[in-house]
């Protein structure tokens, strides 16, 4: 059956923005299925008469018949589809009236088909030469080949105005690239946009110069290049201007030439743009796309922009283009003033095409919290030569406390400095602006004032100039006392206008609803109306418009669907808001009720040639009711009657329409209904041929539809084919391309067998279309219908599902929010994507946009993905796929939620306090007041008394127990049972063995601790420190001393006494340990006592201690070493390093070459308490090389470095060498060992023997002296030298002559010395005289034995001069030879040379290179 639907709208005044609409719904039965399509029955011509006469019987009953259907909860076929004899007669009378009309339309399809396969075949014939060329392109692209100009370019004349259009064609291999020149200048499209066009289409390129003009006469030529060479083509243009036109006309005649205006073009819109929002200071752009036919480049079609009706011009504040296939208009700086109505008027041929809708305004963020919006709409009037009057218009305040006034600003032109008009704030939205200067221009802004501050200033007023007028015109202004001021006539005394009246909100959209109230009784120049709106439920209001609002109607778009609003309405005047209105009544954000829109993609999904199973898509807008009821209508191919399939309301959508006859072809159309009643039919369906399938395939899937659209994924689902071909349907393939494109790619390599799928890898804003295929044993079957296209962006506001526990009741669920939801959406849940229908294991329940599935006993058997898809909605839908883990971890939460417990921060434990006591505690995450708890010890409950304490904090959550003596008494288990409410628990402590052990040690030591340090104690125990000259310092730290007090030092149990006795009143004492080294290992202890008791301090300076001790050292030695230095010897060169102090514990390292050094005969290693030094014995070149030192403090190594090569090498080994001559020198010169006395005093006639020892290698030469001369051998003097070792002088029998200065030189070619005698010689009976060195002595009695040989100077040997001889002593009766020691008396200078003297020639000593020591 089928409803034939008429409307009539009523609506308000033309040019009205928002302008109401009552729609009244004609339902009007059809007679028959013929009928319906050929021609009205009489109720209908009645409806129709209605409509021309204004019939009030008429409208009564199709008033009635509406109400009645759109009464109705649910659709039924009406009685009043059934003809009666009436209406048939009445049908077949209208019908011969249409009958010639049919015929015209038949034959007009005819045409139209005829034209179509005639267009078929050309696009057959033209892809099949296509193909052709294809192929001989590829066999040709193989062979290189130079440009070659098949066509070449033609001379044109044309006139002026016309286009002309140069062509060409090129070929070579590889493809040459064509570029165009104007007298050789190349032409450049972008310079004069419009001008030129080149394009390249099937390898013929062009040159299209539009409008031409006298100077595009030129010599144009086309330049084709690849690899191989250049090719040029060359036309001349000559371009004339018509005879009258300012030049002759060489051609004689002029042709008419039609010009095409803008207004002839064919304009459809496609794109446009939607409702809009922006804020303040942003900017945004309004794009429609076009097609227009012809499109030409030079002759854009005419759009104009209007903004609530008024025509906007281009200027700073707006941006118009149009031309590529769009009009767009931008507004680069926003503000509320750019708030309205914005519409697109484009010019075609049959007359316009306009596009409208709002763009809003928002306040951005104030300048201060709680700051209005900045003011609106401001403009001057009254403009005279010394003050203008400036109005404006207040902005809504919604949540922002009330406007207290507005401040006025001026600027002069060309100026950039505002100034404040105003000193006080004005109350009314007008004040005049005095103080102008005559011919200057000004802008004026406008800033609005609360309590919380100003708010931003307002977009500036157009440029004004102080201009004189006639006083007559000063309308709103008057001059009181010099001043000017505002004229306020009586009926503006009133203030601002009353409140409006009822408010009253529909449903409009998804997304908006419409508002209207009434106006205020008192309208008092009224300037517009703000409307507010709040979410019910919710506490703040928010602004739906920005800018005064003229009418008594809006809309309010940008609303949550779904959601329940109120609303209420202020007017505005000059001095501000009125009361706010009532509130609306709630309304929910639903679109209006209306019929549904047409169905589309129907579908042949099999035929067994009687019948043919047809399938087909919903409609996209359900019109605010679920779509109930689909009607199917048929028809033969070749003519233009509807016939009906069912009378009765399919639900499903797919029908087997049967009684068909094999071969023909059919159309299919079909009809959806809801509540409100039946829409419009779709489209029909492609012809669809009558005959059985026989295929061995399967037919196609079909029912294609898109969830989980995200912005690089989906999930795609279809249904099973019904014909399944000769086996069944084992899997699918489905295929994707983008939209537009034709080349399909197969997502899926192997054939899924379930009817779902998601596909991934997709471009965010891409749009694609799908198919499926199916298959079977015998192979893959026919393609389904192609998809709709699908964008991949995720729908704004899309949640995914929640998977969580129930805090109350611990039930596991899984939850979605829509962002979206209608009246009659549905939460449509699935599992694995198969519905899920009364499940026991599931309980689905919905509240407002939130629907939970609940498990209700959930285990393994539930895993899998769960899907839920929103009905009636544009695809909000989402998946979970719950895992094994997850269920488990939430399982373990509802455990714990269904029995509770009491959640503990940390589990029963102890810990030992001052004087022994021991604590147990736990702390729970929290505790009430009434929490109850107690302790258990070995199965027995304790409670505070003697002994334990038991307490609890419920701030903390800390439970504890105190036991003041702790004793092997107290060994057991430990378990506090804590009940708080509904949940409880507890928690034990087994405290046996070593853990009882280690916990009353502990008790024990803390109780020892506390009766120690009730007398003097170290607060803390002996440490080291080592000090910035490496000095080792014993630190301990004492307390609770007196004056009597007094502290001693022990090593190995040897009291130490240091320097400094320690002083205990300074609270710390220190021992310290100069040069630390292994002599310092022992135990050292500091004891410290006075009358009250003592207490000891141990520190063991052994195994990991000394190593800390010498590291400690390490670590300051190393800082403070210096860089290596070179220093000669005779034994070798030295590398040594100066720091603190060194000592041969610290961890050294010498490194040759990286390699590094063992102490050898070659290489020694060694120091001091002042440097570290490795020296090279007789050295080589292979000691040449990089050296380096390294000191390890266990944390951090010191290095220091030498380079020995080169010249440093060189020249180090040249005084290696030198000193190692000299020594070897010093060491085999001639030399006296020992035997010889300083003074000789002897008695004459005594016998005088000088023996000593002399050595040399070789053997040295022996002379003696006497002062100064030779001694020769005689009988009186004895001169012998004894087997190269001993010399001797004998002088027998001494007489005073004999005294004097004896010397004897030993000498060989290495050196010698000169060793001296003073020989005195006295009488008998005379004073043994006092000896003096140089000088001759009295003689002794009695001889002296030599002493033993003194070490021999250093001092250089000077050059021996002659002294005069001693006088001689008196004899003396009693002879002696008495050798004397050196006496302590000075001796005079002698020139003869001291004794011990070395050889004449020194050896030299190289001057170290090393720097002062650090």
């Amino acid at each position: 059956m089928l409803y034939i639907v008429l409307s009539a709208s009523i609506h308000g005044v033309e040019g009205e923005q928002h302008s109401s609409s009552e729609r009244v719904i004609f339902l009007l039965p059809s007679a028959s299925a013929s009928q319906a399509a050929s021609g009205w029955s009489a109720t209908s011509l009645r409806c129709l008469n209605f409509l021309g006469k204004s019939s009030s019987k008429s409208v009564s009953q199709a008033q009635a018949q509406a109400t009645e259907a759109m009464a109705e909860q649910a659709y039924t076929v009406p009685v009043f589809r059934q003809r009666t004899a009436e209406e048939t007669e009445e049908y077949q009378r209208v019908s011969k009236n249409v009958g010639k009309g049919l015929a015209v339309i038949q034959e007009e399809l005819h045409r139209m088909r005829i034209a179509t396969k005639a267009q078929v075949e050309s696009l057959e014939i033209q892809k099949e030469v296509k193909g052709m060329m294809r192929k001989r392109v590829d066999l040709l692209e193989e062979i290189p080949k130079l440009p070659d100009f098949l066509v070449a370019l033609r001379p044109h004349t044309v006139w002026e105005k016309t286009p002309v259009k140069l062509f060409c064609t090129v070929e070579g291999n590889p493809r040459p690239i064509v570029k165009w020149y104007k007298d050789g200048v190349p032409v450049d499209p972008l310079s004069t946009p419009g001008k030129y066009k080149i394009e390249n289409k099937y390898g013929v390129h062009s040159l299209i110069v539009s409008r031409c003009v006298v100077s595009d006469t030129a010599e144009y030529s086309a330049v084709a290049t690849n690899q191989h060479g250049t090719a040029t083509s060359k036309a001349k243009i000559i371009v004339k201007r018509p005879a009258g036109a300012g030049e002759s006309c060489h051609l004689g005649l002029v042709p008419h030439l039609t010009e095409i205006h803008a207004s002839k073009l064919d304009v459809s819109l496609l794109d446009r743009f939607p409702v809009s929002f922006g804020v303040e200071g942003n900017s945004i752009r309004l794009v429609c796309t076009m097609v227009v036919v012809p499109d030409l480049p030079n002759i854009p079609p005419i759009a104009q922009w209007y903004r609530d009706d008024k025509l906007l011009k281009p200027s700073k504040l707006v941006e118009m283009s149009v031309g590529g296939g769009a009009a767009s208009l931008t507004l680069p700086h926003l503000a509320k003033d750019d708030e309205g109505l914005y519409t697109l008027r484009i010019f075609t041929k049959d007359g316009t095409a306009e596009h409208s809708a709002y763009l809003f305004v928002s306040d951005a963020a104030p300048s201060a919290p709680g700051a209005p919006g900045a003011p609106m709409s401001v403009k001057a009037y009254d403009i005279n030569s010394d003050y203008v009057l400036v109005a404006w218009k207040p902005p809504n305040t919604v949540n922002e406390a009330p406007i207290t006034g507005y401040f006025v600003d001026r600027c002069e032109a060309g100026t950039d400095t505002w100034v404040q008009c105003n000193d006080a704030p004005v109350k009314i939205c007008k004040y005049p602006v005095h103080g102008l200067r005559v011919g200057h221009s000004y802008y004026f802004r406008v800033r609005a004032v609360n309590s919380s501050g100003i708010s931003r200033p307002s977009r500036k007023s157009d440029k004004v100039t102080a201009l004189d007028a006639a006083e007559s015109e000063r309308l709103q202004v008057i001059k009181i006392e010099g001043k000017y001021d505002i004229v306020i006539k009586d009926d503006d005394l009133e203030g601002v206008p009353s409140a409006p009246g009822h408010v009253v909100a529909t449903r409009n959209t998804k997304s908006s609803v419409f508002v209207q109230w009434e106006a205020p009784k008192h309208l008092k120049h009224l300037m517009g109306y703000y409307i507010d709106g709040r979410v019910v439920g919710a506490k703040e209001w928010f602004a739906c418009n920005h800018k005064p609002f003229k009418h008594t109607r809006f809309v309010v778009h940008g609303l949550i669907p779904g959601e329940t609003y109120v609303f209420r309405v202020q007017a505005v005047n000059l001095f501000g808001l009125s009361e706010e209105s009532q509130e609306s009544s709630p309304i929910a954000v639903e679109p209006a009720l209306a019929t549904p829109s047409s169905p589309f993609g129907i579908t042949m999904l099999s035929s067994d040639g009687s019948s043919i199973t047809v399938a087909w898509k919903s409609p996209k807008h359900c019109g605010g009711s679920k779509v109930n009821a689909y009607y199917i209508d048929k028809r033969d191919a070749d003519t233009l009657v509807w016939k009906e399939v069912n009378l009765n309301a399919v639900t499903e959508r797919m029908c087997t329409v049967e009684n068909l006859k094999e071969g023909t072809f059919y159309e299919f159309r079909v009809t959806a209904g809801n509540m409100a009643g039946v829409g419009l039919p779709s489209a029909a369906s492609v012809p669809m041929k009558c005959e059985a399938w026989t295929m061995e395939e399967p037919g196609p899937a079909y029912d294609l539809s898109f969830s989980e659209v995200r912005s690089h994924s989906l999930v795609i689902l279809w249904r099973a084919p019904i014909y399944t071909g000769a086996s069944a349907v084992t899997g699918y393939f489905v295929d994707m391309a983008k939209k537009g494109s034709s080349e399909f790619v197969t997502v899926n390599q192997e054939a899924v067998s379930h009817r779902y799928l998601q596909v991934t890898g997709l471009e965010e804003g891409e749009s694609y279309v799908f198919r499926v295929r199916a298959v079977n044993a015998h192979g893959v079957g026919k393609p389904s219908q192609l998809s709709e296209p699908v964008c991949a962006k995720a729908i704004p506001g899309t949640k995914e599902i929640v998977a969580g526990v129930d805090e109350e009741t611990g039930d596991v669920f899984l939850s979605l929010e829509a962002c979206e939801i209608c009246e009659t959406s549905k939460f449509v849940w699935s599992k694995n994507y198969k519905l899920i229908s009364d499940c026991p294991r599931v309980a689905v329940t919905t509240k407002g946009r939130t629907s939970r599935l609940t498990f209700t006993n959930p285990d393994k058997d539930d895993l899998g993905k769960y899907s839920v898809i929103v009905t009636d909605t544009d695809g909000v839908s989402a998946s979970h796929t719950l895992t094994e883990d997850a269920l488990n971890t939430m399982l373990e939460l509802s455990y714990a939620i269904r029995h509770p417990i009491v959640p503990l921060k940390h589990g029963l434990n102890y810990e030992v306090l001052e004087k022994g006591h021991v604590r147990f505690w736990l702390q729970a995450v929290k505790l009430s007041p009434s929490v109850s708890y107690r302790f258990i010890v070995n199965d027995k409950e304790v409670t505070s008394g003697e002994g334990q304490k038991i307490s609890h904090d419920v701030a903390t959550g800390i439970i504890q127990m105190t036991v003041d003596h702790f004793t092997r008494a107290n060994e057991g288990t430990y378990t506090v049972q804590i009940h708080d409410g509904k949940a409880k628990t507890q928690s034990s402590l087994v405290l046996v063995g070593d853990v009882f052990k280690a916990a009353l040690k502990e008790a024990e030591f803390q109780r020892k601790e506390h009766i120690r340090k009730q007398g003097p104690h170290f607060s803390e125990y002996l440490y080291f420190t080592v000090t910035e000259d490496c000095t080792v310092m014993l630190v301990c730290k004492v307390a609770n001393v007196k004056k009597e007090s007094t502290l001693h030092w022990y090593k190995d149990d040897e009291e130490i006494v240091p320097d400094t006795p320690p002083n205990v009143m300074s609270g710390s004492c220190a021992l310290p340990l100069p040069l630390f080294s292994r002599k310092d290992h022992g135990v050292y202890k500091a004891v410290l006592s006075d009358d009250r008791g003592k207490d000891t301090s141990v520190f063991d300076i052994s195994g990991k201690v000394f190593d800390d001790i010498i590291n400690a050292i390490a670590q300051i030695a190393g800082a403070s070493a210096s860089e290596l230095v070179l220093q000669c010897t005779p034994e070798g060169i030295r590398l040594q390093c100066y720091m603190n102090y060194y000592t041969e514990e610290m961890k050294t390292i010498w490194k040759h070459k990286e390699n590094k050094i063992a102490s050898s005969e070659k290489m020694r290693i060694g120091g001091t308490a002042e440097m570290a030094w490795m020296q090279i014995c007789d050295p080589s070149d292979k000691e040449k090389g990089h050296y380096s030192m390294e000191i390890s403090d266990g944390v951090k190594t010191h290095t220091r470095t030498f380079d020995l090569s080169g010249q440093a090498y060189t020249d180090a080994y040249e005084e290696y060498l030198r000193l190692k001559a000299a020594a070897f020198a010093e060491k085999n010169r001639g030399r006296v060992v020992g035997g010889l006395p300083d003074v000789v005093t002897i008695m004459e006639e005594k016998s005088l023997s000088l023996t000593c020892t002399v050595w040399g290698e070789p053997t040295p030469e022996v002379t003696w002296f006497k002062n100064e001369q030779e001694v020769a051998s005689t009988e009186h003097t004895r001169v012998m030298f004894d087997g190269g070792k001993f010399a001797s002088l004998v002088i027998n029998k001494v007489t005073p002559e004999d005294s004097g200065k004896y010397s004897i030189n030993v000498r060989n070619k290495y050196g010698g010395e000169f060793v001296e005698i003073t020989v005195s010689v006295y009488r008998h009976g005379e004073k043994i005289p006092e000896p003096k060195l140089g000088q001759a002595k009295a003689a002794a009695t009695t001889p002296v034995l030599p002493k033993s040989p003194a070490p021999p100077s250093k001092t250089p040997t000077p050059t021996p001069s002659k002294t005069q001889t001693p006088a001689p002593s008196m004899k003396s009766p009693t002879p002696a030879s008495t050798p004397i020691s050196k006496s302590p008396t000075p001796t005079p200078k002698s020139p003869t040379p001291p004794r011990s003297v070395k050889s004449p020639t020194p050896p030299r000593f190289m001057k170290s290179p090393t720097p002062p020591r650090k």
